[in-house]
């Protein structure tokens, strides 16, 4: 019962951490609120004038980048979580996978180097319209976790089960909402808001390629994890739905109309 318990405080206190990383980039990459953003800083010894604090800014936010989308990729894939099985409790797995991310998170935050040299700057309607679709961006994202099992996803779900001495059951594939659109919800809304800014700075590109890139690396490595979990369900499924991208139009021949065998929200 002590090892139970401690699995959901475990938990809790993983969540409740990573709630922080969350709201912190609500600002981050916004500039609103926190103390240093990704085109503000607090620290007055970073000074990113010269062509050597330039370079120097540059290779430690990709490595900080770097480093946040190998931890997230290698224990997602599962290999690591067949390896971790052997020594940490399946109910600690998710937990432990969101814990680790949301601290990766925060130390990118810390140590970020803004380079604030200008790309762009809009302003009047279009500055609104990028402010509107960069938080519409957010809301995507964090109404799409909720669209599948929020808790599951980060883990609260695995050790309220377990606390109660159940077995915890397998992931289920189904199609809600914003899934029958696109298969990766989550990610276009990270996308639009790393992208929809109405001052685009040198930091801020950097930090919306690196991410764009690695999603658009990772999702291939996710959709064949998916494949390999739910075969011909998941196959028919990316056919019939876009990546990233709702299709305009969605003109499809009749034997294509065909409703899946199972429905079910990929993670």
């Amino acid at each position: 019962m002590i090892s139970r318990l401690l699995i959901l405080l475990y938990a809790i206190v993983s969540y409740v951490i990573f709630t922080v990383s969350f709201l912190y980039a609500l600002g981050f990459v916004g500039n609103y609120v926190v103390p240093k953003s990704i085109d503000m800083s607090i620290d007055k010894s970073i000074d990113v004038g010269s062509p050597t604090d330039l370079s120097v800014a540059v290779v430690v936010n990709l490595l900080l980048m770097s480093l946040f989308a190998i931890q997230h990729s290698v224990m997602a894939r599962p290999a690591f979580k067949r390896w971790s099985a052997k020594f940490l409790p399946l109910a600690c797995q998710r937990s432990t996978y969101v814990l680790l991310s949301s601290l990766v998170l925060l130390l990118l935050f810390w140590q970020w180097r803004p380079i604030p040299t200008p790309i762009w700057q809009a302003s009047g309607t279009v500055a609104w319209l990028l402010i509107g679709v960069h938080w519409l961006g957010w809301l995507i994202a964090f109404a799409s976790t909720h669209m599948i099992d929020h808790f599951d996803l980060f883990g609260l779900r695995q050790a309220f089960v377990a606390f109660r001495g159940s077995e915890i059951p397998g992931q289920s594939f189904r199609t809600p909402l914003l899934y029958k659109i696109v298969r990766h919800p989550i990610m276009l809304g990270f996308l639009l808001a790393f992208w929809a800014t109405p001052e685009m700075t040198a930091g801020h590109l950097l930090f919306a390629l690196a991410n764009t890139a690695y999603i658009l690396i990772a999702l291939q490595f996710e959709e064949r994890d998916l494949i390999a979990e739910f075969g011909m369900t998941y196959q028919q499924y990316r056919h019939r739905v876009p990546m990233l991208v709702p299709r305009l139009f969605t003109r499809r021949p009749a034997d294509e109309r065909q409703p899946p065998r199972s429905a079910g929200a990929p993670r």
